[in-house]
């Protein structure tokens, strides 16, 4: 059944080019309001390209894209980027930041909290509930330094949710993490789906044991074409990412998670 939820996010027929090289060829993707996707696909596929005009951060050699209802080349892109959440977990923080101080960086869209900028009490109440709902209330005043890998990972999701964006960006949120902290990451992702009811989010991985429960829709690509898009349990199969990792995969789903292995 179509949903009638408002798109935050249309990428029509967008191709890409750079140095000559074709990165993209006809691109078509639409997300809606609560859907959250996944991006799937080799290394080089063209994953983080498609993320690329997901944040207003890359424009197409050719086609269309909207965010958030505003197509770019006609829109102040600084604006429109405060309403998008990026978790990256190679985001830089180069000074001894507390849990806190690193939530509210996501304010000021900076790495590092702005001279004689102060956050409001209402903001910093906001940046301390966010880290009670990824778990962190213990570690809120914990220097970045002495943070796990996992225990990064939720503060970044945190910080990319302190400016109440409409759409969520995740760029291999689970990368470096042992088994242990790549579960509790999940289960605050999935548990976003509950909170943020409304917040759409798109996901790239290359591992389909980091999907979220929660994930509804996938997109696979290789070469830069798209292999199969739609309802993640009508389109991630193991003839569809076959084709996309061009290699025989087994893929199978158990508990409402993901494998993928090898066919000998």
């Amino acid at each position: 059944m179509t949903s009638t939820a408002p798109a935050v996010l249309e990428l029509r027929d967008v191709t890409f080019r750079r140095s000559g090289t074709q990165i993209l060829d006809g691109i078509d993707l639409t997300v809606r309001a609560g859907e959250h996707w996944a991006l799937l696909g080799r290394n080089g596929a063209g994953k983080s390209t498609v993320l690329g005009f997901c944040g207003a951060l890359t424009f197409p050699t050719s086609g269309t894209v909207e965010v958030l209802g505003r197509r770019l080349g006609r829109v102040e892109l600084q604006e429109l980027r405060r309403h998008i959440g990026h978790v990256d977990p190679r985001h830089p923080v180069r000074s001894p930041l507390t849990a806190t101080e690193v939530v509210l960086t996501g304010i000021t869209g900076s790495q590092e909290l702005p001279m004689r900028w102060e956050p409001s009490a209402d903001e910093v109440r906001r940046a301390r509930d966010l880290l009670h709902s990824v778990g962190l209330d213990d570690r809120r005043d914990a220097r970045w330094p002495t943070l796990s890998q996992g225990e990064r990972g939720r503060v970044l999701i945190a910080r990319a949710l302190v400016s109440d964006p409409r759409l969520l960006l995740l760029d291999e949120p689970t990368t470096g993490l042992d088994v242990a902290a790549r579960e509790q990451l999940l289960e605050t992702i999935d548990g976003l789906s509950h909170s943020e009811p409304d917040l759409a989010s798109v996901l790239v991985t290359h591992h389909l044991e980091e999907l979220p429960e929660t994930t509804t829709h996938a997109l696979l690509i290789a070469h830069g074409r798209t292999v199969a898009q739609g309802d993640i349990d009508a389109v991630v199969t193991t003839e569809t990412v076959t084709r996309a990792f061009e290699h025989r995969i087994r893929v199978e789903k158990a508990d409402g998670r993901w494998s993928a292995r090898a066919v000998r």
